[in-house]
């Protein structure tokens, strides 16, 4: 991996980190989210009438990773509602790639049409080990601080949502053969059901009405598309899994901005635990 891209894979990090943090700001999270949802939309059809229209058979991965995201949604805006941003994102995004791995294999032999059967090497077990360790280190701070406990199961929610998603775009991007168009789409299908979804749950009172909220959800949006468009752009020029390991440096990012920005508490245990995360993380995806 060349310096360049070395770059653009961090700047791929903080974008997701970022859109994260921008959710925490303002008084709405569900608010936030929405505004964010929609920006996706006209986003995703920009890039789309770039790219030929998907095949029928693609369709259906569409709308199921769409279903995916919206329940990533969902869990993700409940956790920041009832914790700190450097206590839920590692946590949520941490525990997503320990579910990818273990489960990979098994729905490899349930499912073997869809799902490769990729047998996991002796670092990838060392690494589902030490990342199963810093999330217990994670989890047992929010017990040990007082913090509330409501975050934990929404935070654990979004990673099962989140490793869902994982395994549906993975096939889902193969059978379409074009992964720029697929995503795309995807942006389209997701932003649609969960703004739709949430204003008929919450009504349209739960969306903010200044300006300010609305460009800073559009920035959310913007930011969201941009982490994933150049970490796609980085596994074109760079081995894939030195450019998902790289990339989730975003936990660090999102545990800085925590205490930077937003004043929240840095605890030993806090910095130790998200440390301990990242490295697994990078253990599974190397």
């Amino acid at each position: 991996m060349s310096f360049a891209i070395l770059l653009a894979v961090l700047g791929s990090a903080f974008l997701h980190a970022l859109w994260n943090a921008l959710i925490k700001t303002g008084t709405s999270r569900m608010g936030a989210m929405i505004i964010l949802s929609i920006g996706e939309v006209p986003i995703g059809l920009a890039v789309a009438s770039f790219c030929p229209l998907p095949a029928p058979e693609v369709w259906k991965w569409v709308l199921m990773a769409g279903c995916a995201h919206f329940f990533y949604k969902s869990f993700l805006t409940y956790a920041y509602e009832h914790g700190d941003l450097s206590r839920v994102y590692p946590i949520a995004r941490g525990s997503a790639p320990l579910i990818v791995a273990l489960l990979g294999p098994v729905l490899a032999m349930l499912w073997p049409s869809a799902m490769p059967a990729d047998a996991l090497s002796l670092h990838e077990y060392a690494g589902i080990f030490v990342l199963g360790c810093g999330i217990l280190l994670m989890a047992q701070g929010i017990f040990s601080n007082g913090e509330s406990r409501k975050m934990l199961p929404f935070a654990l929610g979004s990673a099962c949502a989140t490793a869902s998603y994982t395994l549906l775009d993975g096939h889902g991007a193969r059978v379409a053969g074009d992964a720029i168009a697929y995503v795309a789409w995807v942006f389209v299908a997701d932003g649609l059901m969960f703004a739709t979804g949430m204003l008929a749950y919450r009504g349209l009172d739960v969306l903010p009405r200044d300006r300010k909220a609305w460009g800073v959800g559009m920035i959310a949006a913007a930011a969201s598309y941009g982490a994933y468009g150049v970490s796609v752009w980085a596994m074109t020029k760079a081995p894939i899994a030195v450019v998902a390991a790289v990339r989730e440096t975003s936990i660090l990012f999102a545990v800085l901005i925590g205490w930077l920005a937003f004043g929240e508490r840095m605890t030993k245990g806090k910095a130790i635990a998200s440390a301990v995360i990242v490295a697994g993380v990078i253990l599974t995806r190397l």
